[in-house]
């Protein structure tokens, strides 16, 4: 497989992702992150590390909201529900195999 096909099946894939997370509101990010150790928000951040790799401007608020779908405070606002005691505890318990993403560890 060519370096040009690859890459337009990498972004088709990271765009089926952010579509089915921003489809699945229901799905809190501290679950997300407690079962796969990536949540959301790890998607924005290695969408802005990758922006800022090419020479693009792309702050943190502006690559949430293309993985949101919206802005964060917005989304945040209508679908983020409090993480109970139980999700906090898994994610302290967790913490070692979450994402490593540049720059933010």
């Amino acid at each position: 497989m060519d370096d040009q096909t690859r890459t337009e099946l990498e972004a088709a894939a990271f765009r089926g992702l952010v579509k089915h997370l921003q489809k699945r509101r229901d799905v809190q990010n501290i679950d997300i992150m407690n079962l796969a150790g990536f949540c959301r928000n790890c998607l924005s951040k290695w969408y802005m590390a990758a922006a800022q790799e090419k020479g693009a401007e792309m702050d943190y608020d502006a690559a949430r909201e293309v993985v949101y779908g919206m802005p964060y405070d917005e989304w945040k606002s209508n679908h983020q529900q409090p993480a109970s005691d139980a999700q906090k505890q898994k994610f302290e318990e967790t913490k070692p195999m979450h994402a490593k993403i540049s720059g933010h560890n």
